[in-house]
């Protein structure tokens, strides 16, 4: 069932609205939040928002819809996490 969620991916886009509301859809996970910054995982790959007063009004990954509230700084694409290997190989680089 884990191979039937990667293969199917999400369409993703992103709407912010003064730098003060973003909303994001295509987001499969969220890994970390704090009120500086979100990191969130999408079929495009990690996506990092940095601030202040961050705060996460809603999250669905079942729909992929993510909104956070706050003074938005920064937006920030990485490779996907998928094509990293895990753990194990982060561990053994």
């Amino acid at each position: 069932m884990a191979d039937e969620k990667k293969s199917t991916k999400m369409p993703h886009s992103i709407i912010m609205e003064n730098r003060k509301l973003l909303t994001a859809t295509g987001v499969s996970d969220v890994d970390s939040f704090d009120e500086q910054s979100v990191t969130a995982y999408t079929d495009l790959g990690e996506l990092s928002i940095r601030g202040n007063g961050l705060h996460i009004s809603k999250l669905n990954v079942e729909t992929g819809d993510l909104t956070i509230e706050g003074e938005i700084i920064s937006l920030t694409y990485s490779e996907n996490r998928s094509s990293s290997g895990g753990l194990l190989s982060k561990l053994f680089r």
